[in-house]
């Protein structure tokens, strides 16, 4: 009378072939095609009703997804992707994405998963090597810049309320530029701190300017005042791509006995590339340091690597207690990664990085990454040589921001909805100094300075 209760696990050959078609033909697409914003009545017209009491075919429910609502999904891999922050997967991470995906692979524990643990921890092990940490640093992969800010911000505050004997009443608070990345202002309101914000210097956050900050300020290292107990440094701003001075700001953390977290989720990666390396001076420093290898380390969504000079530190804050976790603590070799982010379960998100870089070497990603370097030197060249553009930034690493002469808000919306419209680029504006401006932000190494000039040209 009734259907058996495991029917939806039980293998599916035609299921199977229809899933693998579609990934091999999305896999092939070259280039891949940027797509559309979706419309609202549009998408929910041709949802209604599809979740139902009896299921649907599931060749009509693909052939929705791929003729309606994957039309509707501006593609962040295309290489004329060039607004935010572009994600650029090799073909050999989201082939292995899918492995871990299908084999159902889990990162919370050494007990439950030592072999993918061991595996992303090798890779956490080369982005600590690149940065210069000691061979006592360690961390976990987590979603994003956001969740490893928060994570690693956290055991800043907590480690600062142990040394400085207070609790949670006490107003701490944490010193950043004014340029830094919006997560760690919204972190700040979940943690309980608050901003000490320091001017920067052509929008950079510099030692000189810190230590001037603090010394006009004498609540900044009095325990019973506000005490300043932690420095962010970024590498790499997400509108302009701009290192701050890493070593300026590592000398006064050391000096007074600071935390020094660095943001490197967008730029970050850039320690594999030689051209631009001396920038990131000082990162070795750092107590925690985040890179999302989503963005320029060509992973898929959602991967963030956080690492901790002293990891104990964050296994000492974010250890979950429970009796049903107390198996997961035992002595030896273990490494659970849910000790080392406000996370508990996880997927093993850091695996497809791990199989892609076994599978094409580290100088394949240098060379990727050099790639996008080399397009915004070129195009910064090309807008100063413009007599219509104006270049207001000379490119640090791979954002490039400028503006078109003559234009106003209105013109830069217009032209950006048109590009899109076009299928010629995806490029929003920004703000610069309270004016609307253009930005490029180049990461795919497919992107070509002939797909550059195509979208300049129509700023003419």
């Amino acid at each position: 009378m009734f259907a058996a209760p495991d029917r939806m696990h039980r293998p599916d050959n035609q299921l199977v072939d229809l899933v693998f078609d579609y990934m091999r033909e999305r896999l092939q697409y070259n280039p891949v095609p940027l797509d559309h914003p979706g419309d609202g009545e549009h998408l929910r017209r041709h949802l209604d009703g599809l979740l139902n009491a009896h299921g649907n075919n599931p060749a009509d429910v693909l052939k929705l997804y791929d003729h309606e609502l994957s039309r509707a999904v501006i593609s962040a891999d295309s290489p004329r992707y060039l607004s935010f922050i572009p994600c650029a997967p090799t073909k050999a991470a989201l082939l292995f994405d899918m492995v871990v995906s299908c084999a159902s692979l889990q990162g919370i524990s050494w007990l439950e998963a030592a072999g993918a643990i061991a595996a992303e921890n090798q890779v956490l092990r080369l982005i600590a090597d690149r940065a210069g940490l000691p061979e006592s640093a360690g961390g976990t992969f987590v979603s994003g810049g956001s969740a490893g800010n928060l994570s690693a911000l956290v055991v800043a505050r907590d480690t600062a309320r142990r040394r400085l004997g207070v609790g949670p009443e006490a107003r701490l608070r944490i010193a950043v530029a004014d340029q830094v990345h919006s997560s760690v202002k919204n972190t700040f309101n979940i943690i309980g701190v608050e901003a000490f914000v320091v001017p920067t210097v052509d929008r950079r956050f510099t030692g000189e300017a810190l230590r001037a900050a603090l010394a006009a300020d004498p609540t900044a290292t009095d325990p019973a005042g506000s005490p300043v107990i932690a420095v962010v440094g970024t590498a790499g701003t997400t509108n302009e791509g701009i290192v701050d001075d890493l070593q300026g700001l590592s000398e006064v953390t050391r000096e007074r006995g600071l935390w020094f977290h660095v943001d490197g989720a967008y730029g970050g990666a850039g320690l594999f590339a030689p051209s631009v390396r001396e920038r990131y001076n000082g990162i070795e420093h750092a107590d925690s340091f985040v890179v999302d290898p989503h963005k320029w380390l060509f992973a898929p969504f959602d991967c963030a690597a956080l690492i901790y000079r002293n990891p104990q530190l964050a296994r000492a804050v974010h250890t979950q207690d429970a009796s049903y976790l107390d198996v997961l603590h035992t002595e030896g070799d273990e490494w659970n990664p849910t000790d080392y982010a406000y996370h508990l379960t996880r997927r093993a998100r850091g695996l497809p990085l791990w199989f892609s870089l076994a599978v094409h070497g580290t100088n394949a990603y240098t060379d990727a990454i050099e790639t996008g370097l080399g397009l915004a030197r070129d195009t910064a060249q090309v807008i100063r040589d413009s007599e219509h553009l104006e270049l207001l930034h000379d490119p640090q690493l791979s954002a490039v921001c400028f503006r078109r002469k003559g234009w106003t808000n209105e013109d830069y919306y217009r032209w950006s909805q048109q590009l899109l419209a076009d299928q010629i680029g995806f490029v929003t504006p920004t703000g610069w100094d309270g004016e609307t401006v253009a930005r490029f932000a180049f990461l795919h190494p497919g992107t070509t300075m002939e797909m550059v000039n195509e979208i300049l040209d129509t700023m003419k």
